[in-house]
């Protein structure tokens, strides 16, 4: 007997940042609403918190949920939803004019790994509604990476590269730092890896293509998606024939 038309959904913001979760549903009958919080593992109603909207100050990290009552005792929850903090005022975050678009807050960090050992790179970005993520090695999507921390339970050289992040909501997409991997040996010094590139293309004659990708200028507003461009175009020219080399950043 009662519908929910608009269900809550999950913000990632800093601490101190006012904002408010809304709930809306339909019913044969005039419907209440009531709000409850969840902190660690205690889960309790909050006193007066009885309209669709609810109003909060980020505080701590915690999860939201409402419940719709109609006048027969009909009783439904909505959604839960979490409100996840971070504690990043004192860096100025977010700009006075930020309407939610995500912001990076933690980038992944390079790593050095033993094959056969776990691999784990995190990151985190403030938006609302919360962002998803989507990480890349290589410039290639990874279909099976699409949290904040991506693990990878037993390294394999093949997980060697660079990696980063996108971090992304309806407001639009930011991206992490492009961070270096090295599964298993030491990175080689340039004028060695230089000379294994000529022996992977040993042929002039070939068709070969560099594809640089770079979102970091000094002195100009970050590109939309150089990384997807890189990989989309590196698959085009793999179609042609051509041997691809890429770079980001």
């Amino acid at each position: 007997a009662i519908a929910i038309t608009e269900q809550p959904v999950s913000v990632s913001v800093p601490v101190g940042y006012s904002f408010t979760l809304r709930c809306r549903a339909e019913g044969r009958t005039q419907l209440q609403y009531q709000w409850f919080c969840q902190h660690q593992s205690a889960c309790c109603q909050i006193p007066g918190a009885t309209k669709q909207d609810l109003p909060v100050t980020a505080q701590q990290t915690q999860l939201y949920t409402c419940r719709i009552n109609d006048l027969h005792r009909n009783a439904v929850f909505s959604d839960w939803v979490k409100v996840e903090v971070h504690q990043c005022v004192a860096r100025g975050l977010p700009p006075r004019l930020w309407r939610g678009e995500p912001v990076i807050v933690l980038n992944p960090t390079e790593q050095r790994v033993e094959v056969g050992k776990p691999l784990q790179l995190q990151c985190a970005a403030m938006g609302v509604p919360a962002p998803s993520y989507q990480w890349y090695r290589n410039g290639n999507l990874l279909e099976q990476q699409k949290k904040k921390k991506l693990w990878v339970t037993h390294a394999k050289v093949s997980d060697s590269g660079t990696y980063l992040c996108c971090a992304s909501n309806s407001h639009g997409e930011h991206w992490t730092n492009a961070v270096d991997v090295h599964i298993g040996g030491e990175t080689l010094p340039p004028a060695e890896h230089l000379q294994l590139c000529w022996s992977v293309f040993p042929s002039a004659t070939g068709k070969i293509a560099l594809l640089v990708g770079n979102n970091h200028y000094q002195h100009h507003p970050s590109l939309m998606a150089p990384v997807t461009d890189v990989f989309e175009l590196s698959l085009l020219l793999e179609q042609l024939g051509f041997q691809v080399v890429s770079l980001l950043d």
